[in-house]
């Protein structure tokens, strides 16, 4: 078992629990542990100093609650993911991101209780898919059993973390790996592929597949998205803009995609 443990943020929302169930499905993979976190932003709030909640579960302590439920449903006779749970005080985007330094991955919801039901991506799941200091994977559409891992390639020499974890992630889920370009020169995938063989050797019993669509990048990975696996994607963060902002591609597949997606951030 690795030591580090794969971090769910939860708020008691279905997409938060759906995380919950993504993570012990990813925990039993690789043979780790589930850490189940709460952000609760007001609990040191002035307005509830000194107020009677005797007898009354909290949100944070319901949401809690639900996630073990639904860990407990999704464990196997054969293999126990141990599972944690904590309420910790402060904003819960600031918490896991402060809390991914030490985990093996992030996982979360793609929305959650607050905002409007319109919105596709939460601005929690959004903030920690920027700033989080490890692998990030928003839940998206309904995860599937069975489908390959799509890794976009946004030129010539492919984001490291994205290309490891995709093959990883290939390897844990025995399926094969699909390269996918969208854009006007073929020759930009070939580099890419080439640059990809320091992978295929680690990862010896992953099929690597290459295509390269005439199409944008963002409207091809969400069409891929209706029968992969898992989207990937590495997001290169520039020293010289303020603020850390994922690009308009990874912005688009978040909000559209119809599968999980993982996203690996990159300076």
């Amino acid at each position: 078992m690795t030591n580090a443990p794969i971090l769910v943020g939860v708020d008691g929302s279905e997409p938060s629990l759906d995380a919950v169930s993504l993570a012990i499905r990813e925990a039993a993979r690789r043979g780790c542990a589930v850490r189940v976190v709460y952000g609760d932003p007001w609990a040191h709030h002035p307005a509830w100093a000194g107020k009677d909640t005797s007898g009354e579960l909290t949100d944070g302590e319901l949401a809690i609650q639900a996630a073990a439920e639904r860990a407990a449903a999704e464990q196997s006779d054969t293999d126990q993911v141990p599972v944690t749970t904590e309420i910790l005080a402060g904003d819960p985007a600031a918490v896991l991101i402060r809390e991914s330094l030490s985990a093996e991955m992030v996982v979360v919801g793609h929305r959650g209780r607050g905002g409007f039901p319109t919105l596709l991506l939460g601005s929690v799941a959004l903030k920690v898919a920027a700033h989080a200091s490890c692998p990030v994977l928003v839940t998206r559409g309904t995860p599937r059993k069975q489908g390959e891992v799509v890794l976009g390639i946004d030129g010539a020499q492919p984001h490291e973390g994205a290309a490891e974890f995709a093959f990883r992630e290939a390897a844990l889920h025995e399926t094969s790996l699909r390269a996918l370009y969208a854009g006007p020169d073929p020759i930009e995938l070939d580099a890419a592929v080439d640059a990809l063989s320091r992978w295929t050797e680690k990862y010896p019993s992953v099929p690597l597949q290459s295509q390269h669509v005439l199409d944008r990048p963002d409207h091809a990975l969400i069409e891929a998205s209706s029968q992969a696996r898992l989207i990937v994607l590495g997001a290169r963060l520039s020293r010289f803009r303020p603020g850390r902002r994922l690009g308009s591609v990874v912005n688009a597949v978040l909000h559209h995609a119809e599968c999980p997606v993982a996203v690996l951030c990159q300076q």
